[in-house]
């Protein structure tokens, strides 16, 4: 298989929900008006806390500084595995679930924090741009490693990375006490779509509705969703070097053109796993890996989505009854020594009930 790191440097953002107002303008430009940008990686998810915004520098230029406005101090490089000429998750995505062995166990092993984007059509590995030679140095026995520079894909060594390998100084960590992160599973079903580039200006209004008025003014924009919430408010919408992926739940598909909106021949649905009590910051390892390895051992297909503030796993509501009976999810995640299982929920039991 060949691991590709993409002619992108992408920045990590938050917009503060009441502060959304402040930049409907440059969002809008980002959407829509592909041709008055150079921004080739744009992704913007809502959830109940704030937005999250993933963009390239030319895109990131377009958000003006703003008290509402969070950015994380890193570069972040994605990859994307290709296995025969084709992106990981190919027509019918099977999500994290391809790459949780051989990429995203072995950075956490490592210490590299991940920071993932599941979208329609593939999955990207977003990491730091100083833990690059780290990567590398993983993953290069398992991989062909590429860097695609101008639209060619150069070949990539430990030695090609500037200033040769270098540790990412976490090595010595590991030894304190577990984090233990709770997860909360709402009941929406959600749907992974796409949507031909040429047809979006058909469903503006729409997408304009959903992500920019569809809150009333009085919500709390600090308030977290409480373990006992029934629904929970998510809605991604990606378009990354001309490909569009949305994300949303079924009440919220309802309000678009079934006839534009396309998704995988079985027409699956999708629950969600959200970690986090607290905001989980970006330095932690081994989050995505608890999430995604259980489902790996089964073959169960998931997406998986970071956003600023906490993750989320998709896992397909049609898990069969064998997986159901040998797969374990954690129903807490503990993370800075490795995989240390933490208490276990068997058989995704409230994700199918």
């Amino acid at each position: 298989m060949d691991l590709h790191i993409l002619d992108h440097r992408l920045r990590v953002t938050s917009i503060s929900k009441n502060g959304l107002v402040n930049f409907t303008h440059p969002l809008i430009k980002l959407i829509f008006l592909r041709n008055r940008t150079r921004c080739k990686f744009f992704s913007l998810t809502e959830t109940p806390e704030n937005y999250t915004v993933v963009l390239d520098e030319e895109g990131f230029k377009e958000l003006h500084p703003s008290e509402h406005l969070k950015v994380e101090s890193s570069i972040w490089l994605p990859l994307n595995v290709v296995s025969n000429g084709n992106s990981s998750s190919s027509s019918q995505a099977v999500g994290v679930t391809k790459i949780a062995k051989s990429v995203i166990a072995p950075l956490a092993q490592q210490h590299v924090s991940v920071f993932m984007l599941s979208t329609y059509q593939t999955d990207f590995i977003l990491v730091r741009e100083k833990d690059l030679s780290v990567v590398i140095s993983t993953l290069e026995e398992e991989f062909n490693i590429y860097k695609e520079v101008g639209g060619e894909s150069v070949p990539m060594h430990c030695q090609d990375v500037s200033n040769g390998l270098q540790k990412n100084g976490k090595e010595g960590r590991g030894h304190g006490a577990p984090t233990v992160h709770p997860v909360l599973i709402p009941q929406n079903q959600f749907c992974v779509m796409s949507l031909d580039p040429d047809t979006l200006p058909s469903i503006a209004t729409t997408l304009i509705d959903v992500l920019f008025y569809s809150n009333s003014p009085k919500e709390d924009a600090q308030s977290s969703p409480s373990q006992d919430v029934d629904c929970i408010k998510f809605f991604s919408f990606s378009l990354i070097d001309g490909y569009i992926s949305l994300v949303m739940d079924t009440e919220a598909q309802r309000q678009f053109p079934a006839d534009l909106l396309f998704t995988s021949s079985s027409g699956e649905l999708w629950r969600m796993v959200r970690i986090g009590g607290q905001p989980l910051g970006f330095d932690e390892c081994g989050i995505v890996a608890q999430i995604s390895q259980p489902l790996a051992d089964s073959d169960i297909s998931a997406y998986y989505i970071s956003t600023f503030s906490f993750d989320h796993a998709l896992v397909s509501s049609t898990i069969t009854e064998t997986q159901h009976k040998k797969t374990t999810m954690p129903l807490c995640c503990q993370t800075r020594k490795g995989y240390s299982a933490a208490r276990q929920l068997k058989g995704t039991e409230k994700l199918i009930n």
